[in-house]
């Protein structure tokens, strides 16, 4: 019978292959670095093949351990599905969470779901990662998040969607501009009017650009920012003007300024929802957790 390599060796590998760190792989995997580098090794020995070459200043992973790096990593998240699906079966809603959402939804939403959640579901541990929606998918994809919190619409390729809410669009300008007060804001009323957008990769600047109906080489002369609080302060000074989430307006982000807010004539919105592996255990989880914030942002 083949030898076949352990589960430890293949975690040292994904590792490594991260990392290109013999010291910064062993520690994601509390081990020392010679232990490390000697399941390396031993790895390399059993497959008859070298997997890193090695230097003093970096280590290089060969093509050959790329491809079974990759191949290491699908299998280690097999093998923590199957651990989740027995957890699942017996206690669901309990355990570690790893939950990603973007920025221009987090500090608005989560403030209002985490002290429920925690209430409710007292043995779920979530641990939480801001990052912009693209590298955050990537990171659901890969196993390295269980569920992201985005908004829509956005390609999310093989990923299960669970759409909670939605979340409304209202115009924000200076209190002296000539359509400050109004009852409703046409899309038309825009036209000519600088709008302020976010930088490139967040997703709220796409879909302004498009309740807006405007592309992106017109877009790329206006001001950008960093963060919605940053977009915002701008809009204060009367630099230009920009829609705004319902979510974040929820939250006073325009309280204290001289910004002015109006709906839009016609109803814009983004959706808000989780997303997830389709070969996930914990659906029912995700499902649940939803069903919460859409039950939280339903007044």
């Amino acid at each position: 019978m083949k030898r076949l390599p352990s589960m430890r060796q293949l975690q040292y590998l994904v590792a490594l292959a991260d990392t290109r760190h013999f010291g910064r792989a062993a520690d994601r995997c509390y081990v020392t670095q010679s232990t490390l580098s000697a399941g390396i090794r031993e790895l390399e020995s059993m497959l008859g093949i070298p997997i890193a070459e090695r230097s003093n200043r970096r280590v290089l992973i060969t093509p050959a351990g790329l491809k079974i790096a990759e191949r290491a990593g699908a299998l280690l998240r097999d093998a923590e599905e199957i651990v989740e699906l027995a957890r699942v079966g017996t206690a669901p809603m309990t355990g570690d969470m790893r939950l990603g959402v973007i920025p221009t939804i987090g500090p608005f939403l989560l403030p209002r779901v985490l002290p429920v959640l925690r209430a409710r579901f007292p043995q779920l541990t979530v641990y939480l990662r801001e990052e912009q929606t693209a590298p955050l998918l990537a990171r659901v994809e890969a196993g390295d998040l269980d569920v992201g919190v985005i908004a829509l619409p956005y390609d999310t390729g093989d990923l299960t969607m669970d759409v909670a809410f939605e979340d409304e669009f209202l115009f924000a300008c200076h209190a002296s501009h000539a359509l400050a007060g109004a009852g409703e804001v046409p899309l038309d009323a825009l036209e000519g009017e600088q709008l302020l957008l976010l930088e490139e990769g967040h997703c709220l600047r796409g879909h302004t650009l498009d309740v807006c109906r405007m592309g992106d080489p017109r877009a790329r002369a206006q001001f950008e920012a960093s963060s919605l609080h940053t977009l915002v302060q701008m809009v204060a000074a009367g630099i230009g003007v920009t829609l705004v989430p319902r979510l974040a307006v929820d939250t006073h982000i325009t309280e204290g300024t001289d910004i002015s807010l109006s709906p839009l004539a016609v109803r814009a919105a983004r959706g808000i929802g989780l997303a997830w592996r389709r070969t996930s255990p914990r659906e029912e989880e995700f499902r649940v957790l939803a069903a919460t914030l859409r039950e939280l942002t339903s007044d």
